[in-house]
Protein backbone atom coordinates (compact mmCIF):
# COMPACT_ATOMS: atom_id res chain seq x y z
CA UNK A 1 0.00 0.00 0.00
CA UNK A 2 1.20 3.73 -0.86
CA UNK A 3 -0.48 6.80 -0.90
CA UNK A 4 -2.25 6.95 -4.30
CA UNK A 5 -2.21 10.71 -3.81
CA UNK A 6 -1.75 13.53 -1.22
CA UNK A 7 -6.00 14.13 -0.44
CA UNK A 8 -8.93 11.85 -0.88
CA UNK A 9 -12.69 12.98 0.07
CA UNK A 10 -15.86 10.88 0.07
CA UNK A 11 -19.80 12.55 -0.58
CA UNK A 12 -20.83 10.01 2.30
CA UNK A 13 -24.08 11.12 3.57
CA UNK A 14 -25.33 12.77 1.23
CA UNK A 15 -28.45 10.60 0.78
CA UNK A 16 -30.74 12.37 3.29
CA UNK A 17 -27.92 14.84 5.63
CA UNK A 18 -28.07 17.81 3.80
CA UNK A 19 -26.15 20.95 4.87
CA UNK A 20 -23.47 18.82 6.69
CA UNK A 21 -20.75 20.17 7.40
CA UNK A 22 -17.34 19.08 5.70
CA UNK A 23 -14.64 17.41 7.70
CA UNK A 24 -11.37 18.35 6.87
CA UNK A 25 -9.05 16.08 8.42
CA UNK A 26 -5.01 16.88 7.67
CA UNK A 27 -2.88 13.71 8.42
CA UNK A 28 1.32 14.26 9.18
CA UNK A 29 3.69 11.38 8.17
CA UNK A 30 7.19 10.96 7.26
CA UNK A 31 7.30 9.16 4.02
CA UNK A 32 5.67 5.65 3.43
CA UNK A 33 7.25 4.22 6.75
CA UNK A 34 5.17 1.40 7.96
CA UNK A 35 4.05 3.91 10.80
CA UNK A 36 2.85 6.27 7.88
CA UNK A 37 1.15 3.84 6.00
CA UNK A 38 -0.77 2.44 9.00
CA UNK A 39 -2.09 5.54 10.20
CA UNK A 40 -3.75 6.53 6.32
CA UNK A 41 -5.14 2.91 6.46
CA UNK A 42 -6.47 3.55 9.87
CA UNK A 43 -8.02 6.42 8.69
CA UNK A 44 -9.47 5.64 5.57
CA UNK A 45 -11.06 2.58 7.25
CA UNK A 46 -12.55 4.83 10.27
CA UNK A 47 -13.84 7.39 8.05
CA UNK A 48 -15.52 4.92 5.53
CA UNK A 49 -16.91 3.36 8.88
CA UNK A 50 -18.03 5.93 11.38
CA UNK A 51 -18.43 9.62 9.32
CA UNK A 52 -21.61 9.76 7.88
CA UNK A 53 -20.88 13.22 6.47
CA UNK A 54 -18.69 14.54 3.42
CA UNK A 55 -15.12 14.36 4.69
CA UNK A 56 -11.51 15.19 3.09
CA UNK A 57 -8.15 13.65 3.83
CA UNK A 58 -5.14 15.40 3.11
CA UNK A 59 -1.81 13.82 3.31
CA UNK A 60 1.23 15.77 4.40
CA UNK A 61 4.49 14.60 3.87
CA UNK A 62 7.03 16.23 6.02
CA UNK A 63 10.00 14.26 4.44
CA UNK A 64 8.73 17.05 1.07
CA UNK A 65 7.74 19.75 3.08
CA UNK A 66 8.95 20.19 6.24
CA UNK A 67 7.93 23.72 6.82
CA UNK A 68 4.08 22.92 6.80
CA UNK A 69 4.60 21.41 10.54
CA UNK A 70 4.81 24.81 11.95
CA UNK A 71 1.38 25.56 10.50
CA UNK A 72 -0.39 23.15 13.06
CA UNK A 73 2.66 22.70 15.39
CA UNK A 74 3.16 19.44 14.82
CA UNK A 75 5.81 17.82 17.30
CA UNK A 76 5.60 13.99 16.34
CA UNK A 77 4.16 11.92 13.29
CA UNK A 78 1.99 10.59 12.44
CA UNK A 79 -0.35 13.26 13.78
CA UNK A 80 -3.95 13.41 12.76
CA UNK A 81 -5.43 16.94 12.73
CA UNK A 82 -9.41 17.77 12.17
CA UNK A 83 -9.10 21.12 11.03
CA UNK A 84 -12.93 21.23 10.29
CA UNK A 85 -15.64 21.18 11.68
CA UNK A 86 -14.10 23.40 14.93
CA UNK A 87 -12.23 23.18 17.56
CA UNK A 88 -9.51 21.80 15.72
CA UNK A 89 -8.31 18.23 17.08
CA UNK A 90 -4.73 16.52 17.38
CA UNK A 91 -4.37 12.79 17.15
CA UNK A 92 -1.01 11.55 17.39
CA UNK A 93 -0.39 7.85 16.76
CA UNK A 94 -1.22 4.84 14.22
CA UNK A 95 -5.06 5.83 14.45
CA UNK A 96 -5.03 1.60 15.33
CA UNK A 97 -7.17 2.52 18.83
CA UNK A 98 -10.81 3.08 17.18
CA UNK A 99 -12.05 3.74 20.32
CA UNK A 100 -9.41 6.68 21.13
CA UNK A 101 -9.34 7.75 17.79
CA UNK A 102 -13.50 8.26 17.55
CA UNK A 103 -13.28 10.04 21.56
CA UNK A 104 -10.36 12.34 19.77
CA UNK A 105 -12.45 13.52 16.98
CA UNK A 106 -15.67 13.74 18.73
CA UNK A 107 -17.49 11.07 17.32
CA UNK A 108 -19.70 8.26 18.32
CA UNK A 109 -19.43 5.07 16.80
CA UNK A 110 -22.40 4.13 14.23
CA UNK A 111 -23.13 1.12 16.48
CA UNK A 112 -24.09 3.48 19.52
CA UNK A 113 -26.34 6.15 17.22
Amino acid sequence: MSFDSEACSSDAGSDGDDGAETWYLRLYVAGESPKSLDAFANLKALCETHIDHPYEIEIVDLLLNPRLARGDEILAIPTLVRRLPAPMRKIIGDLSDTDRVLVGLQLRPKNAR
